[in-house]
């Protein structure tokens, strides 16, 4: 791969600039347009290439696309920002590799758009779990292939952008040739129909509907009570996230009384609210019951729970009634590798004693988050959990009517990491035709309708209310009955083509040897 690099380094830096278009696609830029300017480049540097050079152009374009995407990971430290950088990064080498060898076959750009499937299928899922951070669907979230969503989920917008990179990769080849041979009709009409038909993807999410009425509504207020410093140690000293989040809910109480705020039927406070476990430290379970039955109605805590053994803690929302106490809960399913969790920890640790700073690993819930809250069925998903797939689909279809997301971005506040969180509640809604309401610690809270309009959201880092009413809707969308569907065609036809590309080559080099 160096001696290609060294061979064609005005290709490797066109790839690298083009990576860096695809990072600025995704908030907090948000030009979304990049993202199918990014495909269509990739497209042209990998065409008619061999499969090893592709292979190279494919990570040289991946590399500083995810760099400055995962940038907010700085406060981890840099080496966590390159090394995970790299791991993402690897996934492109045989998605370049793909799409030079499908790039000699009839419609290209459709086997093209399959292979970017493919490609995030297998990211989302490994290692550890997959990190499915950068996907293509995730820098759509406001732009016109956003309701291709609530057909095939989130893989099926990254199908039509794709496809419509490859289509416009195709056009600008096809007015080369025009250019090359003249103004023939046949050169004329490759051009125009490429550029027809990529409008054509580019357009045909208009046409798709996105069913937004809903069925009913509640009042939730939203606390976010904001932590005492950002980065890695936002926790400070004990009590304190739990304390700011106690006080601005009996303000809220306060304020319920005198008039100035109506009576929610919910309240919902975020991921990590009460930074000592309730079951373990009185005085915390106290403050918590304290502040709910100021407020009279239930509150969905976030707390770190101790167990099920000496070696775990769960990462809980926690339902909290002003009579009973604390009832049902919700333990996160996918903590997050070397975040909430050190695989391999005896042999790592030794090699990297930062990861002693996680002392225990997070232990997975084993159900959805679909728990009676106040006057609904509402399903709960934590922090990350909003990237995967299945996780928010499993809710919806266990029945929530609206899907909380309670988070934790403390860490990495203005970093632009809240945004790009925000981007995939957007798309969530959109595919489940559910309204997403957003808890954060220091920012962003927010409530998104089922179309994906962020109908209200609070400032990072400023303790605040969001007082919202919020749709509650039982129609599932085309999405959430055909689920995994989608991706795995998708992805089994580009691993087919490439199948196909690889049989046709081997069944062309007999002729090629025979004519010699």
């Amino acid at each position: 791969m160096a001696a290609a690099l060294r061979a064609d380094w005005r290709r490797s830096v066109l790839a690298a600039l083009s990576g860096l278009a695809l990072a600025a696609a995704f908030p907090p830029y948000g030009y979304w347009q990049l993202s199918v300017v990014a495909v269509t480049a990739l497209a042209l540097l990998t065409k008619g290439r061999r499969p090893k050079q592709a292979a190279w152009t494919g990570f040289v374009f991946a590399v500083p696309f995810f760099i400055w995407l995962l940038q907010w990971l700085h406060v981890v430290g840099w080496d966590a920002v390159v090394g995970l950088s790299v791991i993402e990064a690897a996934f492109f080498v045989p998605l370049g590799a793909a799409l030079a060898l499908i790039s000699r076959l009839p419609g290209w750009p459709l086997w093209g758009a399959c292979l970017w499937v493919a490609e995030e299928a297998a990211r989302d899922r490994l290692p550890f779990g997959g990190f499915p951070w950068g996907r293509l669907a995730f820098a759509n979230a406001g732009s016109p292939f956003t309701p291709l969503a609530a057909l095939g989920g989130a893989p099926l917008v990254t199908f039509g952008v794709a496809l419509c990179g490859g289509l416009l990769a195709a056009g600008a080849l096809a007015l080369w040739r025009l250019r090359a041979e003249g103004r023939t009709v046949r050169a004329v009409t490759g051009v125009a129909g490429r550029v027809v038909l990529a409008a054509a993807v580019l357009c045909v999410g208009f046409a798709v509907p996105v069913p937004t009425k809903a069925d009913g509504t509640m009042r939730v207020a939203v606390v976010q009570g904001n932590v005492a410093r950002p980065g890695m140690h936002f926790l400070g000293r004990p009590m304190q996230i739990l304390d700011n989040h106690v006080q601005a809910t009996l303000q809220l109480a306060k304020d319920i009384q005198a008039g100035r705020a109506p009576k929610p039927d919910l309240v919902i406070w975020p991921e990590n609210s009460s930074d000592l476990d309730p079951f373990a430290y009185p005085q915390a379970y106290t403050k918590i019951t304290q502040a709910v039955r100021a407020v009279g109605v239930p509150v969905l805590v976030g707390a770190l729970v101790d167990g099920p053994d000496t070696q775990h803690v769960q990462n809980e929302g926690i339902l909290w009634d002003p009579l009973s106490g604390p009832g049902a809960e919700y333990t996160k399913q996918h903590p997050v590798p070397f975040g909430e969790y050190v695989p391999f920890r005896k042999e790592l640790t030794k090699v990297i004693s930062r990861l002693n700073e996680i002392p225990k690993d997070f232990y997975p819930g084993k159900h959805t988050g679909v728990m009676q809250m106040g006057p609904a069925k509402l399903g709960d998903v934590i922090c990350f959990e909003v990237a995967y797939d299945g996780i928010v689909r499993d809710t919806v279809d266990a029945g929530a009517r609206a899907i909380v997301v309670q988070t934790n971005n403390a860490t990495y506040g203005r970093s632009g990491q809240p945004e790009q969180q925000l981007a995939m509640y957007r798309l969530r809604a959109v595919e489940h035709g559910r309204a997403v309401v957003a808890a954060a610690t220091s920012g962003i809270s927010a409530l998104v309708a089922p179309n994906g309009k962020v109908e209200a959201h609070t400032k990072e880092f400023t303790r605040a209310v969001l007082d919202v009413n919020l749709p509650l809707r039982d129609q599932t969308t085309v999405a959430d009955r055909i689920g995994e569907v989608p991706e795995w065609t998708l992805a089994i036809v580009g691993v087919l083509s490439c199948a196909a590309a690889i049989r046709l080559s081997r069944r062309g080099r007999p002729e090629r040897k025979g004519k010699q």
